[in-house]
């Protein structure tokens, strides 16, 4: 199961990755960090992480092992990573991110309501001051702005 989620992951990454050396610039005109930057980076990140983890795996892989019980929460995690880019153009990043987080840990984190409440509220909002502000490279916003 790790291996084939692995691998997927690496097919997405390529993918990704293409996209952003292909439709997106590096540097803007002015000569300051582009809306590319930050994808490649990721993008090419996760594509070594991925080449460093699959022959790892591979290694340690037995034959006797069986697929897991954990179909229903990749389903639903896919459903709720679709919902989160139907919700940009609803409610923006920073609302959408935030959505996101509180749901997907109430289902991974179970039971640890304060920590789930805590990291999805702060973790959106450190990257909202990290790009908005410091940055000065604007969130997506969408229909319901907030009066941030």
């Amino acid at each position: 199961m790790r291996i084939g989620f692995l691998f997927a992951l690496l097919l997405i990454s390529a993918f990704y990755t293409y996209v952003a050396f292909v439709e997106l610039s590096f540097l803007t005109v002015s000569g300051r960090l582009g809306p590319g930057f930050f994808p490649r980076l990721i993008g090419v990140g996760l594509i070594l992480l991925c080449l460093v983890s699959l022959p790892q795996d591979l290694r340690r892989m037995r034959l006797d092992d069986v697929m897991t019980g954990y179909w229903s929460v990749i389903a639903m995690m896919a459903l709720l990573s679709g919902g989160l880019v139907m919700l940009f153009s609803i409610v923006g990043g920073t609302l959408a991110m935030a959505i996101f987080l509180l749901v997907t840990l109430s289902i991974l984190n179970r039971g640890h309501h304060l920590q789930n409440l805590a990291i999805a509220v702060l973790l959106p909002a450190a990257i909202y001051y990290l790009f908005d502000v410091w940055l000065n490279a604007s969130m997506p916003e969408g229909m319901i702005s907030l009066p941030i």
